[in-house]
């Protein structure tokens, strides 16, 4: 990052960990020093409208008005994914100011996103870390399972989503959390798409999946209620528009409904 003049000019991403700066529900945009960025740190990490977007570096105290990243789903996905990369790369350079190899202060590479140690016997780069995760939704004939988390109690349903653990392929991580979290099992993976998950620094990678065989029990610290939904009832509230989650269930309906037309 290099310090923001006074005269730079494009929108500008200001970070407090997953919430966002926004005036009027939009990103500043102009010039620095209608903000008062001038001095600050900054880097321009994409292009928003044709114009540079500037990574702000995180400010302590900061006493402009945040708002949750979550409410910003609803942009075009490109955008979307471009807050993320800030969100993300704000939160690893607030949590990588002292090298892990040595201990000595780091500071921002030059050339491409990373962290460097200063120390000239060192000199250890580091670069973001992201934490894949495994989505999917699962389908028994003209049915989708549908489940309530903890974090949800009450509300939301969605599909099932677990970090991918040290060792294991995307596909193993998907038949582990499925059984762990529903006792179901499951076959006939295929991958659906993915989507950055900026909470703070999470890959998220979807699955599509068919009912092999159990009964559903609950993982309880982890799901408070799972069911097969007909994919023509009446649905529970599900995930906001913008997220994969919503999309894997919209797709996953859509083959129900064809299950049943084959049917027939």
């Amino acid at each position: 990052m290099n310090a923001i003049q006074p005269n730079d000019v494009g929108y500008w991403l200001l970070t407090q960990d997953s919430a966002l700066h926004l005036i009027h529900g939009e990103l500043p945009q102009g010039k620095a020093s209608d903000f008062q960025l001038q001095g600050l740190n900054g880097m321009i990490i994409g292009e928003i409208n044709q114009q540079p977007l500037w990574l702000v570096e995180e400010i302590v105290q900061d006493q402009r008005e945040y708002f949750s990243l979550r409410s910003l789903l609803s942009l075009p996905e490109t955008q979307f994914n471009l807050l993320n990369r800030g969100v993300e790369l704000n939160h690893f350079f607030k949590t990588h100011r002292f090298c892990g190899k040595c201990g000595h202060p780091t500071h921002i590479a030059h050339n491409e996103w990373a962290i460097q140690c200063q120390n000239p016997s060192c000199l250890h780069r580091s670069y973001p870390v992201i934490c894949p995760c495994i989505i999917v939704a699962v389908r028994r004939g003209q049915q989708i399972l549908l489940a309530n988390h903890q974090r949800h109690k009450g509300g939301i349903y969605t599909t099932l989503a677990g970090f991918v653990e040290v060792g294991e392929t995307f596909e193993q991580a998907v038949y582990r959390e499925v059984f762990e979290e529903t006792g179901i099992r499951v076959r006939n993976l295929r991958y659906f798409g993915s989507q950055p998950w900026a909470f703070p620094n999470s890959a998220m990678v979807g699955f599509l999946a068919d009912y092999e065989s159990g009964e559903i029990c609950l993982q309880e610290e982890e799901i408070c209620d799972a069911k097969w939904f007909y994919y023509d009832a009446v649905l529970p509230e599900l995930p906001p528009k913008g997220t994969i989650a919503l999309k894997l269930i919209k797709h996953t309906l859509q083959l129900c409904a064809e299950d049943e037309r084959k049917a027939t």
